[in-house]
């Protein structure tokens, strides 16, 4: 039976450490079960952004993440980027889905051509081919040739790709509403319904000029 309350989520070395962050934040106030693999790359890339080391040591870095999302609920499981032989690298192992934010360019290019070279790479495989949600959010830009080919790749076998692009129509006031939104959009695609921004209500009295299109 599935376990709707499992999600897997996976942290690579894109910049963009916060979308994690955030997404955490939700879900574990939320009382889902998380998880967490972060990338070899991830922890560089963290360092580089917050000027501090993520820690190696599971215990430890269970607490880290917490601590980062000052979030107190829900169950959350880390794992080390090496460990392929982790729960979450067996299709046996039941999740709602998983969701891989930021996603780099080179976990796409491996997990749209099967290299599963590492834990976080061996997750998506395990959803891919077990019909799962998968959803990547690429933090990017610009995108070459090369990126758009293999992200079309994923979304042809069944990924939904959401791209780190935040809307204004929610009247942003701070990065983290800027952020909340890519995070909101994302959990859209695991039918997850996030609170966190105010979802477009329709144009009401605002006219919208000849020619100009609606969101």
């Amino acid at each position: 039976m599935q376990n709707k309350r499992a999600i897997v989520l996976g942290v690579s070395g894109a910049s963009g450490m916060i979308y994690a962050v955030r997404s955490l934040k939700f879900l574990l106030n939320n009382h889902y079960n998380v998880d967490l693999v972060a990338s070899k790359a991830a922890m560089m890339v963290w360092q580089s952004e917050n000027n501090i080391a993520m820690p190696s040591n599971l215990r430890s870095q269970e607490q880290f993440w917490r601590d980062r999302s000052e979030a107190s609920n829900g169950r959350l499981v880390c794992h080390q980027f090496a460990d392929v032989g982790a729960t979450i690298a067996s299709g046996s192992f039941r999740t709602l889905g998983m969701l891989v934010i930021p996603c780099s360019m080179a976990t796409v290019a491996k997990i749209a051509h099967g290299l599963s070279s590492d834990l976080l790479e061996r997750a998506a495989d395990v959803h891919l081919k077990e019909g799962r949600r998968l959803v990547i959010v690429p933090r990017e830009t610009p995108l070459s040739l090369i990126h758009l080919r293999n992200l079309t790749i994923l979304a042809e076998a069944g990924a939904r790709i959401v791209p780190a692009i935040p809307a204004w129509y929610h009247n942003p006031k701070t990065i983290e509403d800027l952020v909340d939104f890519v995070v909101v959009r994302a959990l859209d695609q695991m039918d997850i319904d996030a609170d966190l921004i105010q979802r477009w209500q329709g144009r009401g009295s605002i006219s919208i000029a000849e020619g100009e299109s609606e969101p």
